[in-house]
């Protein structure tokens, strides 16, 4: 590395390292990740118990959007309030400073899929810092994201099943034949039948930002195909129904669960939160269910054995 580029990247990271001195609230925080300085929103709720070990919930923008849009998307900041955990929300690269940002998910996305950006390294480089600097407790540690970020979401759980105890997509799709997880991980998956972005049934995109990059998605039911495999799962969950939400949960063995929820007409959204112009969330969200609620009471569930 230049001396130069040595110099700014110091200084970049002695100016993170006292952005650690705000105890609570949210806070825009940066790391030095081989040579190059990546950054993630966090929020520490107030009034935490400083001697008590914490989850981590990480929240995965969608393609295009960034830290801000997945916080205002989801609601997390809230029910980590209400359960007491820390969300870290990181962001993504692209070329438009903290615009258009993307994830490399595989055969997605922008950017990051061109630049083959290691964005699984900086995932683990963001949770090790978080670990030394807070009480994270190993064994609850957790993942979710919306689109681009729910692939982001899957490969964080096929490549750091070490770290993350559970993972919770929403209208993402597993793309790969190589998910090779080394323990168990716990999924939960939200997805709408009407998705024209990332198709429930799978295939090439209806409507998609990313014209640069040709795609075919696997179909949800090659995710939940794999997660019960791997979690040693019962085939064929029975089906149970409220409203437009159909829930498939798998009878899985004790210390991990597999759970899908299919939202019958609804597109591209995360259920239950907050309609976004792009980035993702583009369509109207189901207020049959919320997915924050839901996802969280099962990480809460499903800590690391």
């Amino acid at each position: 590395m230049a001396p130069a580029r040595r110099i700014a990247l110091a200084l970049l990271l002695a100016a993170a390292h006292a952005a650690w001195a705000a105890p609570h609230g949210d806070v825009e925080q940066s790391i030095g990740v081989d040579g190059v300085i990546r950054t993630f929103l966090l929020h520490v709720p107030k009034g935490v118990d400083p001697r008590l070990a914490m989850p981590l919930v990480v929240v995965f923008h969608g393609g295009g959007g960034n830290a801000m849009n997945a916080a205002n998307m989801s609601g997390m900041d809230d029910k980590a309030d209400l359960g007491q955990f820390i969300v870290a929300y990181p962001n993504g690269t692209g070329g438009i400073g903290a615009r258009l940002l993307t994830w490399n998910t595989w055969g997605c996305c922008g950017q990051a899929l061109e630049h083959q950006v290691d964005d699984v390294r900086f995932v683990r480089v963001m949770v090790e810092s978080l670990s030394r600097e807070y009480r994270i407790d190993p064994r609850r540690i957790y993942a979710t994201g919306m689109s681009n970020g729910a692939m982001m979401a899957y490969r964080v759980g096929c490549e750091l099943s070490d770290i993350f105890a559970a993972i919770a997509p929403v209208s993402g799709a597993l793309d790969t034949d190589e998910c090779d997880p080394r323990h168990p991980v716990s999924a939960i998956v939200f997805h709408g039948t009407a998705d024209k972005h990332i198709r429930y049934d799978g295939g090439k995109p209806l409507v998609t930002l990313d014209r640069r990059h040709s795609r075919e998605d696997k179909p949800v039911s090659f995710a939940m195909g794999f997660w019960a495999r791997h979690d040693r799962c019962k085939d064929n969950p029975a089906p149970t129904r409220h409203g437009h939400v159909v829930h498939d949960k798998y009878d899985c063995p004790d210390g991990v669960g597999v759970e899908l929820y299919s939202i019958e007409g609804q597109g591209h959204a995360w259920p239950g939160g907050t309609k976004g112009l792009r980035a993702g969330n583009v369509d109207e969200p189901t207020r049959e269910i919320d997915a924050t609620n839901v996802m969280w009471d099962f990480f809460a569930r499903h800590p690391k054995e």
